[in-house]
């Protein structure tokens, strides 16, 4: 990430700029680090490298990089990311991939700017270095209520998500004809904003890019099915509740439902939570904050216990990305919080389960 100091209205993507005032003191750090990303799984724009640092890459053979590619064409991506040296991104993977290194590409897709044409263009130019690299995701831009003076980007609505769904899928085909695989998947946002059904289980293949949100839902799905169908012993019957996203909501809300099915004296109630704190079109659950769940649940019937989602906190730690701990919110509802990872086989233990 550039110095956020200097990074106003350059970079489309700019993160910093999108954020509450009281955030963005907490967000100065360097994301773009090759090492973060066959450490961590992080996504780097590959903008910051010498010459010298791609070649001790490919002697080290670092594997797998994920890459920010969002367009292969040179003068789109260097306007995208407001950098001169954003045009070399294909060079460089294709010395990546010469040295033997896998990659993962994502494209984060803006309406107007890198989709249509474009995307099929960046799509077909990442598939001619299959296999080296493994997969490509292709997710829509987040907008937060937070842009005033940046680059105008305006929101997928359903009928553009739809638009989306039925080209990628189109070059889907194309790839599993010609490489044995679909290479390109969607993230779950395209097709629940779409109203339209998630693909099956089988669509994504060994799912390389769940992390990013690709296949996440259905995969929840799919091993809710399988723990219910291994039949349930117990149920306990303490009332409890769960806390998720506007776009998780309806699935979560059906995933009880079946549950319910099998336990019918459950007593558990599912509450959607609008995010606030970051506004604009932002509605995934790792995105909630911790003073939006407590504002929106205080005074409702939670039950003995509060479920939610481990994508809400920050890794290895109890804290949320406004720095809300999960005392802070035990406290200020008066509820034990239950943190389910996940999986399927978790989030049916986390109601199941009797707790202490």
């Amino acid at each position: 990430m550039d110095d956020p100091k200097t990074c106003r209205n350059k970079c489309i993507f700019c993160f910093m700029d999108q954020l509450p005032h009281n955030m963005r003191s907490t967000m100065y750090f360097k994301d773009d680090d090759v090492r973060l990303s066959f450490l961590e799984g992080n996504y780097v724009t590959l903008t910051n490298l010498s010459d010298a640092e791609i070649e001790r890459l490919c002697t080290l053979k670092v594997s797998p990089i994920n890459v920010s590619v969002h367009a292969t064409d040179e003068d789109l991506r260097c306007m995208m990311l407001s950098n001169r040296f954003a045009g070399r991104v294909l060079s460089i993977m294709r010395r990546f991939a010469d040295a033997g290194i896998f990659m993962n590409a994502q494209i984060v897709l803006c309406k107007g700017i890198n989709d249509g044409e474009s995307l099929k263009k960046s799509i077909y130019d990442l598939a001619d270095l299959f296999p080296y690299v493994r997969s490509i995701s292709v997710v829509p831009v987040g907008l937060t209520g937070y842009r005033e003076g940046l680059y105008e980007l305006e929101p997928f609505e359903a009928a553009d998500c739809k638009k989306v769904i039925d080209e990628v899928h189109t070059y889907q085909r194309d790839l599993a004809m010609k490489l044995g695989t679909r290479l390109v998947y969607l993230g779950d946002e395209f097709y629940i904003k779409a109203g339209e059904q998630l693909p099956d289980f089988g669509c994504y293949e060994d799912f390389p890019q769940i992390e990013n949100g690709v296949g996440l839902m259905t995969t929840l799905a799919c091993e809710i099915d399988e723990v219910l169908k291994s039949g349930i012993s117990d149920c306990d019957p303490a009332p409890k509740s769960i806390a998720t996203s506007e776009i998780a909501y309806d699935y979560i809300c059906s995933f009880v439902a079946k549950i319910k099915e099998k336990c019918p004296n459950l007593s558990i109630n599912v509450f959607k939570i609008k995010n606030n704190f970051f506004g604009g079109y932002i509605t995934v659950t790792g995105l909630l904050c911790g003073c939006d769940i407590i504002e929106q649940l205080k005074g409702r019937e939670l039950g003995d216990y509060l479920m939610l989602s481990s994508s809400m906190f920050k890794d290895d730690c109890d804290v949320l990305l406004d720095d809300v701990t999960l005392e802070d919110i035990e406290n200020a509802l008066g509820v034990k919080v239950i943190i389910n990872d996940n999986s399927g086989e978790d989030f049916v233990s986390s109601i199941l389960t009797e707790r202490n």
